[in-house]
């Protein structure tokens, strides 16, 4: 099966993908979506497509067509049935006449993942238009991976939208968000996603154990720690993540240590921990230090510690009484590198 596989925006895709990958389907996606409005908003979504398919080597097409004045001449008689009298089928349309002209099988599209889209309908018109072209619609209910499509996102820090994509879905997210409600597959039902919260720790020392597995030294951790901001990231009452902040002068903090229970890694609890202390500081700090190893400088340049500051040549064999390895990296120098808090 040669598929073409319509695509609305990155965070839709990623589950759509990984789950026709694991049938032995390999997509190529195809960006038509002229119901995406404003243009930054539409170019916000394309770029983010552009270079997530990029990432996990996916062949992608882009069929730009910002089509704001047709959109409006087409729906503005009928707002209430806009998505299934013309942006489902406008879509649908491009996609499967594009597939046909260019030797695809099979059509299918990502507005499958979203609970708030009309499945029934999307199924029914996306027969039709297939069948007018000769080519198959692929049919899958792709709702039961629309959380861990989008938990995936956020760790991988996409741009996630905040409304389906025309200017009057925009709109009803502003005037009235709960007008719309998720619908689920039969017999499915969405587990609640539990609250985070981020707090203030106080007895810091009940916590060292955590602390210990990103810094091994509980010498060189009780030199920062009492002078240090504790935060933690909860889900309900559990801990999750925690960090240690230490303000070094009036205008700058080092983040000292960092450490996520190992059963919530690579989750992104660590960059959302780090995000709200940074908004939160910036209203008093002008930037934020973190030294770190070779090895962790990719994680810290995505959360914005994107400057580099210095690097202390054999910072671990000098203050260590062990060697600190990674694999077989052993670590030997402290790279500091730095965020501009103040930076928009």
């Amino acid at each position: 099966m040669k598929l073409l596989l319509h695509t609305c925006c990155a965070p839709c895709s990623i589950y759509c993908i990984d789950s026709l990958r694991q049938e032995g389907i390999e997509p190529t996606v195809f960006w038509y979506n002229p119901n995406i409005h404003p243009y930054m908003e539409y170019k916000a979504r394309r770029e983010t497509l552009n270079e997530y398919t990029k990432s996990i080597n996916v062949e992608a097409i882009f069929e730009e067509d910002y089509g704001l004045r047709e959109f409006c001449k087409n729906v503005v008689c009928d707002l209430e049935n806009r998505c299934e009298n013309y942006c489902y089928r406008v879509r649908l349309e491009k996609t499967a006449k594009y597939a046909k002209e260019h030797g695809f099988t099979a059509i299918c599209t990502t507005l499958l993942v979203s609970p708030y889209q009309k499945h029934d309908i999307l199924k029914k018109q996306g027969e039709e238009i297939a069948k007018k072209y000769g080519v198959q619609f692929l049919y899958r209910d792709f709702r039961i991976g629309f959380r861990e499509g989008q938990a995936k996102a956020r760790e991988l820090g996409l741009y996630m939208q905040k409304y389906c994509g025309c200017v009057f879905s925009e709109s009803i997210r502003k005037d009235d968000h709960k007008s719309l409600k998720p619908i689920t597959p039969d017999g499915y039902e969405y587990p609640k996603e539990p609250r985070l919260q981020v707090k203030r720790i106080e007895n810091k020392d009940d916590y060292m154990e955590m602390f210990l597995e990103a810094d091994p030294s509980e010498n060189m951790i009780r030199k920062y720690l009492s002078d240090s901001d504790v935060y933690a990231l909860k889900k309900e009452d559990e801990i999750i993540c925690i960090t240690v902040i230490l303000p070094i002068s009036r205008k700058v903090l080092e983040l000292k240590n960092i450490v996520t229970k190992e059963k919530y890694r690579n989750k992104g609890y660590a960059k959302i921990l780090l995000k709200s202390l940074c908004g939160n500081y910036k209203q008093k700090y002008e930037k934020m230090l973190v030294g770190t190893t070779e090895n962790n400088i990719p994680f810290y340049v995505k959360q914005g510690f994107d400057k580099y500051e210095k690097t202390i040549k054999n910072f671990f064999i000098d203050n260590y009484e062990e060697e600190i390895k990674d694999g077989e990296l052993v670590y030997t120098d402290m790279i500091y590198y730095y965020k501009d808090l103040k930076k928009r």
